[in-house]
């Protein structure tokens, strides 16, 4: 897997986290990544994964919260009447949906242009 975009504790930071974002409509986002090609998506139980193809999984509400950081959450799936955001924990790996709150730094992007 000399491919692979799955970062190590000793590799060097590299552009495979480099994600773009199009809006789709108004205040709705499709995240593709940039070396990969695949689109962001949602499942029905928060789990995030990639999809060859744009389909309504991905689709997430953009929110730029008061601290500046933007929130992302899925536009067709909720869990329990409560969105499901997208979320990292702390090592860089994805966390479910239903387990984060708009409020949790897990949560929180900074949007910046690639330089």
């Amino acid at each position: 897997m000399e491919n692979s975009p799955v970062l190590t504790e000793t590799s060097v930071p590299s552009f495979s986290g480099l994600m773009e974002i199009r809006s789709v409509s108004v205040g709705v986002v499709a995240i593709k990544s940039v070396s990969t090609g695949l689109y962001l998506a949602m499942s029905k139980k928060g789990t995030l994964f990639g999809s060859v193809k744009y389909n309504p999984n991905c689709k997430f509400k953009e929110r730029i919260e008061e601290n500046g950081y933007n929130t992302y959450a899925s536009l067709r799936w909720k869990h329990g009447g409560r969105q499901m955001f997208v979320s990292l924990n702390g090592r860089g790996k994805p966390r479910r949906g239903h387990k984060a709150r708009r409020r949790h730094p897990s949560t929180h992007f900074l949007p910046m242009l690639p330089s």
